[in-house]
């Protein structure tokens, strides 16, 4: 054990919701702190192949918050990742309404009926949603949906727009919209108009880079209120649609909640099924998509996350692609991939939201899903983050999402992590990193996972991201990891962090004593904590042609080392 200030502070910080010390403490009040020796050997001459940016994708229930003032904000951030190759998927672009946002609920007005029963078309919200996607380096994975009030086949007397709000009955949210249309022909044609008015608006070679999927979680009553076959229809009657306005766009779905029954279904129905609209067989699928995710619970005072639920559900999803012969080389998108199933929705066990234990949770999971796609051989094209921001919401409010009034949580910085990875995987191997088919059966309940990913940038860097996760938020030891890379060069190392103590803005508004109306100084202050700073960091020669450098990543932390490669 080692006794000194430095380590202190990071076990301080590993807790997702601790604060961090402000200043070093005198030496007396100092205690031992535990730490854990780790190897980690990574190898810029051995490729491992492509590692896809499958990060670059993320949703929310609520559109209309994208074009409201942090919404814009924090579009203008996730542009910045990767621009124009960012994707950003959301619930109710068709639903009824005024463009009013409320919890799980968002509308756009672009359908409603004369008195006469004929259409009337109105673009002007979606327009807007899309125009600021667009402008910010965004661009839409268009999700078709959901029905119009105007073509909706709910019993008389179903309220169209729900009534939910946190802490309400989840079953509340599914009301008018959830229902087939009453009119197929309708359906299509308001599907056709708008496609073809989004490539007069936007350019068809604009479009062909969308993608194109029709509603959300159509194997749940929350969301859908008739058979799997009637779902078929649906989708048939739109993709059709989507294509006879632009035959080159880019279909697939069904972006069920679970890779189940349904989806087999819907597999064999686009595969080899007679289509509802042509009489031919099949539809057209070039991307398929499903969800996964987690099950965090509260145990003995603590959040404990369920990592293995959610992989568990990815590489079902993943075997069930793989074992359908016709579809198996599809593009796959994870459509919504989270550590639980509603952003919106308050509880013990979502308390990790604010802190370490979600951005540590990230790193460490995407990780396990690009070795879960690895090893089943698809193709993973997106995993998409269903986290956005709440608009006009208490500061910190516990929300899964990745801003709150304007100021980042630390979750962001991991795709900011991301971002500056490289295209090209390399071998690299830790000596405390848990098995892949552990962490799947079992999740990370003993001993700390503290893992390693490598990369070579296209400018021949060498980025390597480090994370110190565990499913229970419990203070722990301190990694002193020791780095041998063997193709690095001399020269400028640098690093970037994510932990209590760096680019964690949660933790510096609890210094401030959790002001619920920062000021403007306080505000700037927490823009600057939320930012990731770099440090440049010394490395040595190893003695067989690479570089050795030791890097401190205390419990829930998240690091990212480069180096020259060339």
């Amino acid at each position: 054990m080692i006794r000194f200030a430095a380590l202190t502070a990071l076990a301080a910080a590993s807790l997702s919701g601790t604060v961090v010390m402000a200043q070093t403490p005198p030496a007396e009040a100092i205690a031992p702190v535990p730490v854990r020796d780790v190897s980690v050997i990574v190898d810029a001459r051995k490729s491992l192949g492509p590692l896809p940016p499958a990060w670059r994708f993320f949703g929310a229930d609520e559109p209309n918050y994208a074009t409201m003032k942090d919404g814009r904000k924090l579009l203008v951030e996730l542009g910045d990742l990767k621009r124009g190759e960012v994707f950003f998927r959301a619930h109710n672009l068709l639903s009824t309404g005024d463009g009013t946002a409320a919890f799980k609920w968002g509308s756009t007005n672009a359908y409603t009926e004369g008195p006469d029963g004929k259409p009337i078309y109105d673009w002007t919200i979606v327009d807007n949603i899309i125009d600021t996607y667009l402008a910010r380096g965004v661009r839409p994975y268009l999700q078709i949906g959901f029905m119009p009030e105007a073509l909706s086949t709910a019993p008389k007397g179903t309220p169209y727009q729900h009534s939910w709000r946190p802490g309400f009955d989840y079953r509340l949210i599914a009301t008018g919209w959830t229902y087939p249309p009453d009119s197929y022909e309708k359906w299509a044609e308001l599907v056709y108009q708008w496609t073809r008015h989004n490539v007069e608006r936007y350019g068809a070679d604009e479009v062909n880079r969308w993608y194109f999927e029709v509603w959300n979680e159509p194997d749940s009553k929350f969301y859908w209120q008739a058979s799997p076959e009637e779902f078929n229809k649906l989708h048939d009657f739109a993709i059709y649609a989507v294509r006879r306005a632009l035959p080159t766009a880019k279909v697939g779905g069904p972006d069920v909640a679970a890779a189940g029954e349904f989806m087999d279904g819907f597999l064999r129905h686009v595969a080899s099924g007679q289509n509802y609209v042509t009489g031919r067989t099949g539809t057209p699928t070039d991307f398929l998509s499903f969800h996964a995710k987690g099950a965090p619970s509260f145990v003995d005072g603590h959040v404990r996350m369920g990592l293995s639920t959610h992989l568990r559900n990815v590489d079902r999803g993943f075997a069930k692609v793989a074992g359908f012969p016709a579809l198996a080389t599809k593009p796959i998108v994870i459509g919504e991939s989270d550590p639980e199933g509603c952003a919106a929705c308050p509880g013990q066990q979502n308390a990790y939201r604010n802190g370490t234990m979600y951005s540590s949770y990230t790193a460490a999971s995407f990780a396990r899903i690009w070795d879960l796609a690895a090893r089943r051989k698809v193709t993973i094209d997106g995993i998409l983050s269903w986290s956005f921001e709440f608009e006009d919401q208490p500061w910190f409010a516990g929300y899964r999402q990745l801003s709150t009034n304007g100021v980042d949580l630390p979750v962001l910085n991991i795709f900011r992590m991301f971002a500056k990875m490289g295209p090209e995987r390399i071998a690299a191997t830790s000596s405390a990193q848990v098995p892949l088919d552990a962490v799947v059966k079992d999740g990370v309940r003993g001993q700390a996972d503290i893992g390693a990913l490598a990369t070579r940038t296209p400018d021949g860097q060498i980025a390597v991201l480090l994370w110190h996760y565990h499913d229970d938020d419990v203070a722990g030891p301190v990694a002193q990891v020791k780095l041998d890379i063997a193709g690095a060069k001399a020269g400028p190392a640098r690093l970037w962090r994510v932990d209590g103590s760096h680019a964690n803005a949660f933790t510096a508004w609890q210094r401030m004593g959790s002001p619920q109306s920062p000021d403007e100084k306080q505000y700037a202050r927490l823009e600057a904590a939320s930012k990731m700073q770099e440090e440049a960091v010394s490395s040595t020669a190893n003695g067989r042609g690479g570089r050795s450098v030791t890097v401190l990543l205390p419990r829930q932390g998240v690091a990212l080392l480069t180096l020259d490669g060339r």
